[in-house]
């Protein structure tokens, strides 16, 4: 069965109408090749951009906090103390006089009495509101769930937070074109060897940005030069969020009720609940061998003719793909990247988009040289949606 309703994070409803038209040479490259060798750049030049007009630009990634905390007491708490240790780092400050907390592990529900002492990392409760009489265990997680007010009070102390700053790089993409003047005007069977050779030019293009938005490293070198060097960092090196199956105590090997806890726990606890997995000819297997038990795989077309199939779970939606790439570059067939495209951006210098620059061959060359140019790079505007598998072997 085919379901043609939009991918999640793509402007527009998913599919190229009669009267498109492609406004930029990535828009076209989608509209030529969909399920070509760049589908990342596919779905990209069909989803949120923005310029820049300085090749390192800054990344402003702004999440809401958990406000959770741990106990560091190795005794642990009886039922009636009232100003509890917690683990060095954990956000005291987002506990302020009149917040709930609530014991994890036990439900016991307190209420904060004064403002919490991050440099410190105490605050002080009322304990067991309610009546109860329980306890507290060394290690135990508290979390807030909450303010209760008294009437005739106050405002509370008012409590927010920074944007986390990340950085990356626009890296100067170049693909050059070149063919004699005899080679020009020869007739060939397959047309015109000149676009024969400028449509492989372009698809090489992005098949460059392609794999270094996969696995670029973020380096800058001679900065201070006229003649800077600088590589925009990859998906593998700035995701964070890593589940590497090759740590886990059978390397390799991950079951299903464990991708189902991965799933639950990790990939989906962050972000939409509709995502992109990009994987290797491996992780396809390993996805198809739990479909035909499990799963109901649903083929997608909503992504302006990128092919997915669907995996619908109850912790979201997995559009599942076979990255070519992934087959391509050596040792990838057992990894997997799971993107939350909306928390994903395409960022290009000022009028460096890609664009298609003639005649650069020299005065005295007979022949043509054209290039496709492009300086862009890739931010993600949050971390946490994201997530890198990799090393998956076997089902165990």
């Amino acid at each position: 069965m085919t379901a043609s309703v939009p991918v999640a994070g793509l402007r527009g409803p998913g599919s190229f109408s009669a009267d498109f038209r492609p406004t930029n040479y990535r828009e076209l490259y989608t509209f030529l090749e969909p399920n070509g060798s760049a589908p990342l750049q596919a779905l990209l030049s069909m989803a949120a951009s923005e310029s820049t007009n300085d090749p390192k630009f800054n990344v402003f990634q702004d999440e809401m906090p958990d406000r959770s905390f741990t106990i560091n007491n190795g005794g642990g708490y009886n039922s009636s103390t009232t100003t509890l240790q917690l683990t060095s780092g954990d956000p005291a400050a987002y506990v302020v006089a009149g917040s709930i907390i609530v014991n994890s592990a036990t439900g016991e529900v307190m209420r904060a009495t004064a403002d919490g002492d991050q440099s410190a990392y105490t605050i002080a409760v009322t304990r067991n509101v309610g009546g109860t009489s329980l306890t507290i265990t060394n290690g135990d997680k508290l979390f807030v769930a909450g303010f209760a007010a008294t009437e005739a009070a106050t405002s509370p102390t008012a409590v927010s937070w920074d944007a986390g700053v990340d950085y990356n790089y626009t890296q100067i993409f170049r693909q050059a074109v070149q063919l004699s003047n005899t080679l020009k005007v020869t007739f060939t069977r397959t047309g015109k060897r000149e676009d024969d050779y400028i449509t492989k030019g372009l698809k090489l293009h992005m098949s460059d940005i392609e794999r270094a938005m996969f696995w670029g490293k973020r380096v800058e070198t001679n900065g201070s030069t006229n003649q800077a060097l600088r590589y925009t960092g990859g998906l593998t090196n700035l995701i964070t969020n890593t589940i590497d199956v090759s740590t886990y105590s059978t390397p390799g090997a991950m079951s299903e009720n464990k991708f189902d806890e991965n799933l639950i726990e990790t990939i989906f606890a962050w972000g939409s609940k509709e995502k992109i997995m990009f994987a290797g000819a491996h992780v396809i297997t390993l996805l198809q061998q739990i479909g035909k038990n499990k799963w109901s795989p649903v083929s997608v077309d909503g992504g302006y003719g990128v092919q997915f199939t669907r995996y619908n779970t109850f912790a979201g939606s997995l559009n599942v793909y076979l990255h070519p790439m992934f087959r391509q570059v050596p040792n990838q067939s057992k990894n997997a990247l799971i993107l939350d495209l909306p928390f994903i951006k395409y960022r290009y210098l000022d009028g460096r988009d890609t664009d298609f620059l003639q005649d650069r061959q020299s005065n005295d060359y007979d022949g043509v040289k054209h290039e496709f140019l492009t300086e862009c790079g890739l931010e993600l505007t949050a971390l946490r949606p994201h997530t890198y598998l990799k090393g998956w072997n076997t089902l165990s």
